[in-house]
């Protein structure tokens, strides 16, 4: 069984962040840890507090992981201080896992700013570098490029911005784009286009955490990075389509489809 570590935020309302990126990691067939980087006050109207962890709380328990257990991919998540950035990617640099899948979470669903203006630069300069896959949205890669990004065009222009940053390859999210949702994935070589379809739902929370989760598992286990891609759109996709109708806002995708099916539990 292959492990994975998720080094992120906790959403209280169990659809995105660590509780998130743990279901799609058991969903996956593989064994899920977590460093708890922030603490979210949240449900599916939005968020409403956030508190950091503190930084020695951080690597403590990314130590904690490392010292005792083999990691096969690590999903970052939720970084929201320039000082935990520098703490996490000291503590990659030292021990070296081969996969690192980054999630640029800077805005949360409702608006609510979760990564500090003044961080933005300290990710790019400590984590892209170590970025096996980038896995931002549109609104995300504009942050990082200092470009717009309205259309496919300007999609692969970003892609090859990203590539100059230092990281191996990047998933540029379509999602925003008003007429389809293709995403493309770029390693400074080969562009491939991933087709998208726009599902009449509310019922996303979470979707970019699953989806980056879904990656570092498929790629931990064993996946080609198109593999993991195609594998992992599915994926999300069938959760997003099986989404559930919790709370009075927008509720969370179905980690676990596959499972209530054959357990013919499915609703």
């Amino acid at each position: 069984m292959k492990h994975l570590l998720t080094i992120a935020g906790s959403d209280s309302s169990g659809g995105a962040g660590i509780q998130a990126d743990l279901k799609t990691f058991a969903a996956h067939g593989t064994f899920g840890m977590s460093v708890i980087t922030a603490v979210t006050a949240q449900n599916t109207c939005g968020v409403t507090m956030v508190q950091d962890i503190d930084c020695a709380v951080v690597q403590a328990q990314i130590e904690a992981v490392f010292d005792d257990i083999r990691v096969d991919a690590v999903k970052i998540g939720m970084v929201s201080k320039p000082e935990i950035i520098e703490t996490i990617a000291d503590c990659l640099v030292k021990y070296k896992p081969k996969i690192i899948v980054v999630d640029p979470v800077m805005i949360s669903k409702s608006g609510y700013p979760l990564l500090a203006p003044e961080a933005c630069e300290t990710l790019i300069r400590r984590l892209l570098p170590l970025a096996t896959l980038l896995t931002p949205n549109l609104p995300e890669t504009e942050a990082i490029t200092g470009m717009q990004v309205k259309d496919k065009a300007s999609m692969v222009e970003a892609a090859k911005k990203i590539i100059t940053l230092g990281a191996q390859a990047v998933l540029v999210k379509g999602g925003h784009l008003k007429v389809q949702a293709d995403d493309l994935l770029y390693d400074g070589r080969q562009e491939l286009w991933f087709g998208g379809e726009r599902i009449a739902t509310k019922h996303t929370h979470g979707t970019g955490c699953t989806l980056s989760s879904s990656l570092a598992a498929n790629l931990a286990r064993g996946m080609s990075m198109a593999e993991a891609v195609a594998a992992s759109k599915k994926y999300v996709t069938e959760a997003i389509l099986h989404g559930l109708a919790i709370g009075s806002g927008c509720g969370p995708t179905h980690h676990f489809v596959d499972l209530y099916r054959k357990a013919g539990i499915l609703e």
